[in-house]
């Protein structure tokens, strides 16, 4: 398909393992996408870098947008509190207040200044740490919203949150992306990743990952401390 007739899409990216696959399966879907990443603080920054080496090797246009969510803090992402290398009861310290509706803000605005009605972003409801932010409830009423709380909505625009990763599990993630392309050495996932993007094997993403490439029977390219 020629790009000038693609329609265009946002793909919230964050530098790991779902979001890479969600760009992947935003271009297969055939929007021509445009991805923003929000460089919010968060303690494991090298996924900022992940995330321009996996927008870079798909060809697709990225935006960084500073917003430092260390001024509100409360998360292990945000603040001086230390990360679980344990599995915890309830929602974990590790879950950002509000990120998701911060970040599918952010990406409707820009998909109103690109005229894109679709908005994808890498949300999982099965194999995830248990974050309100992440269910289907959520995606839906902010879908909602979206259409009420901008230009575009009112004048008609069937905007479109996309959610490819919702129902899966993380080995079908993984088996997906495999079968688009999706080179999973470029991502770092760690909550604890060093400068170099290196996983420190113990928190509750590494573990969920880890888990995985066992479940999809395939190697796991991260590269630990």
């Amino acid at each position: 398909m020629n790009t000038e007739n693609k329609k265009n899409a946002v793909v919230l990216v964050s530098g790991g393992l779902d979001s890479a696959t969600t760009l992947a399966m935003a271009i297969n879907d055939g929007f021509q996408c445009f991805a923003i990443a929000v460089d919010y603080g968060q303690r494991h920054r090298s996924e900022l870098d992940a995330a321009k080496r996996v927008t870079s090797s798909m060809g697709v246009s990225l935006k960084v947008l500073p917003l430092d969510l260390r001024q509100i803090g409360g998360s292990a992402l945000t603040d001086e509190i230390d990360v679980p290398e344990e599995e915890t009861e309830g929602i974990p310290v590790t879950y950002v207040p509000a990120r998701n509706t911060i970040m599918l803000s952010l990406a409707l605005g820009y998909a109103e200044v690109l005229g894109a009605n679709d908005l994808y972003i890498g949300v999982n409801a099965v194999d995830y740490s248990g974050y309100p932010d992440c269910r289907p409830e959520f995606i839906q009423a902010f879908q909602t919203l979206a259409r009420l709380a901008t230009k575009s909505g009112i004048e008609g625009a069937d905007i479109s949150i996309h959610t490819p990763l919702i129902y899966l599990t993380k080995s079908e993630i993984i088996q997906k992306g495999l079968e688009l392309g999706v080179d999973y050495s470029q991502t770092v996932s760690c909550y604890q990743a060093d400068a170099e993007g290196k996983a420190c094997g113990k928190c509750n993403s590494c573990r969920i990952r880890s888990e995985g490439f066992k479940a999809a029977d395939t190697p796991d390219p991260t590269q630990y401390q």
